[in-house]
């Protein structure tokens, strides 16, 4: 089975690569990052469908199907499972479902291995001494995306405790943020003003609470709690409802229980989705107020206005969700979304810490030298 698997993460690999060996791109390299980051970026949508599918125990075994190495090896197991339990977390199509997710994350894992042996390679043959080609980076995001394929494991094995699906998004989303300022490193950027450079705090800050915001939308996710409050802004007709903060941040307990093992109160759910919602506010005026700082700053701007862009459409997707019943396609993008704000945000933090490098020259310096 395990042979199987590596061939199948192989073959799904093969794809990517041949996108980057057929390309006219100069710097092959370069362009294995970037396809790498968009792969990665796929996978955590993918994840989020997986998730909001109930399809993570769509095999309750790991890395295969019920001993197998797809569904239809083990179609036996899986329709008897369906069988038994019609509406249960076993079904074919979830099963096809969670093994696709699989086959994605392997086919990351794949091309994060190529791009650390071409760096080590490159690294040695340019004497060790060319930045660009530093292994290290490389070299811990294969051991990172092995972190995220444990906590992925464990995600089927602890029968999708909320803490452990939590933390594998998470490394998922910083998977996703080191591939970007990896492919950042490796890019040809326009020149920025030197102003950039007092955009470094707040480019980290605004980092940090989409960090937050993220924990708590994936804690939202992972609780089943969407739709704890079905009206905007209020939650359950109050401003502030009745709430179990208690029980609903109580990070170490099964899925739908407390830590005692009783059945999770509504209230917890309620104070789950009440604290996503509110510091939603929070991270929307932030970023849009560093988005608006970059659009001021020479080099800058299409980051600040993909930012604004971005932003407001999360903001947008968030209320629609909750007026639309949570919809399974917007929820999605409402996670692509956050993604993409991870991306982008990893720009802004790179280039405002290089701004001195490429910073733009004075306009006397310009002169003269024309």
């Amino acid at each position: 089975m395990l042979i199987q698997l590596a061939i199948t993460g192989l073959l799904a690999a093969l794809l990517p690569l041949a996108v980057v060996w057929v390309s006219r791109d100069a710097d092959k390299y370069r362009k294995l990052v970037w396809v790498t980051v968009f792969l990665t970026f796929d996978l955590i949508m993918f994840g989020a469908f997986t998730r909001l599918t109930d399809s993570g125990l769509g095999c309750p075994d790991w890395p295969g199907c019920y001993g197998h190495a797809n569904p239809f090896q083990a179609h036996a197991d899986i329709s008897a499972a369906e069988a038994a339990m019609p509406f249960g977390p076993v079904t074919v199509m979830k099963a096809w479902i969670e093994m696709i997710h699989r086959y994605l994350a392997m086919a990351v894992g794949v091309l994060i291995t190529a791009i650390m042996v071409i760096a080590w390679r490159r690294w040695w043959l340019s004497g060790r001494g060319e930045a660009k080609f530093s292994p290290v980076l490389p070299t811990v995001l294969l051991a990172f995306v092995c972190l995220v394929g444990a906590f992925g494991a464990w995600t089927v094995t602890m029968k999708l405790q909320p803490v452990i699906v939590t933390i594998h998004l998470m490394l998922g989303t910083a998977l996703l943020a080191l591939l970007t300022w990896l492919g950042a490193r490796q890019s040809t950027h326009l020149p920025v003003a030197r102003s950039a450079d007092a955009l470094r705090t707040p480019a980290a800050v605004a980092m940090v609470i989409l960090t937050i915001q993220i924990a708590l939308g994936g804690w939202v996710s992972t609780n089943y709690a969407v739709l704890a409050c079905t009206d905007f802004p209020l939650c359950g007709g109050a401003l502030i409802p009745q709430m179990d903060f208690a029980n609903g941040f109580t990070l170490w307990r099964d899925l739908g229980k407390t830590a005692t093992g009783d059945f999770l109160p509504f209230q917890a759910l309620t104070a789950i989705h009440w604290t996503h919602r509110n510091f939603a506010f929070v991270v929307v005026l932030f970023v849009a107020w560093v988005a608006h700082r970059a659009l001021k700053t020479s080099g800058l701007h299409n980051i600040g206005r993909w930012l604004l862009i971005v932003i407001f459409a999360q903001f947008a997707t968030g209320v629609s969700t909750i007026f639309l019943n949570w919809p399974l396609a917007l929820a999605v993008v409402h996670n692509g979304g956050a993604a993409l704000l991870v991306l982008l945000l990893t720009m802004l933090n790179y280039k405002a810490r290089i701004s001195k490098e490429i910073a733009l020259k004075p306009v006397t310096t310009r002169l003269s030298s024309a």
